[in-house]
């Protein structure tokens, strides 16, 4: 690919994946490559190399007969994903806890401050930036004392999968009774207290409570994959 198209790509991509993230498009929505390449003044083979790219990383679906489409709000997909995390998680922090030594004290302690210094929201309303980045090393570092780089790895892919349905609890729910400082410091305090059961329990909730949200959301508004088969959640 020319130097050129590599660069329009890179801004096409960058420029959906911002409305993906904030919430401008709707979950399952189709993206009409015509529509998009008039948007950025691109090619329609640029617009669909950016969408490929997109779908490699499970933010956008791509179907031979219908083309590229926002990945829809699966309930059923939600939940296990959710299920899945707290268990290897709270595996990961009880072991954590269990072997992580003063460096990792000292870490989780630079990596809250850090993150609390870090606001929630920008200038514009939305969310900033800055912050997801400045979470996930600290969830990171958290579980880092594991000292299993595989159990990491996994953890980690499991968490990237939730970041479109995160974006989504951010944009579409309400959530104003959340206290998500308190929520950290907690998660801080009774790890270093060393105390894995009340530790692990804080972790779950603090997981869990986005998903219980989209959820009661998704179903009020008429928003599950109607591909999915019935749930019995």
């Amino acid at each position: 690919m020319a130097k050129g198209n590599s660069t329009r790509t890179e801004e096409v991509f960058e420029g959906i994946r911002s409305d993906l993230l904030n919430g401008d498009l709707a979950p399952g929505q189709r993206l009409k490559l015509i529509a998009l390449a008039e948007r950025f003044g691109v090619s329609m083979s640029v617009v669909r190399e950016a969408l490929t790219r997109l779908a490699e990383q499970g933010l956008v679906v791509s179907n031979p007969q219908r083309g590229f489409s926002v990945m829809p709000l699966s309930v059923d997909d939600l939940y296990d994903l959710t299920q899945t995390r707290v268990q290897l998680e709270s595996l990961a922090l009880r072991q954590a806890i269990a072997l992580g030594g003063l460096e990792w004290e000292s870490a989780v302690v630079a990596a809250h401050h850090t993150l609390e210094r870090t606001a929630v929201d920008g200038a514009d309303g939305r969310l900033n930036e800055d912050w997801p980045a400045v979470h996930k090393t600290f969830h990171q570092v958290l579980l880092s004392g594991a000292q299993s780089p595989r159990l990491e790895g996994v953890v980690n892919s499991l968490r990237d999968n939730a970041e479109l349905y995160r974006r989504w609890y951010w944009a579409l729910t309400e959530d104003q009774v959340r206290d998500l400082v308190a929520e950290h410091r907690q998660l801080r305090d009774l790890a270093l207290a060393r105390d894995a059961d009340a530790a692990v329990a804080a972790l779950a909730e603090h997981i869990g409570r986005a998903p219980r949200k989209l959820i009661a959301y998704a179903r009020e508004h008429d928003l599950e994959d109607p591909t999915r088969g019935p749930t019995g959640l």
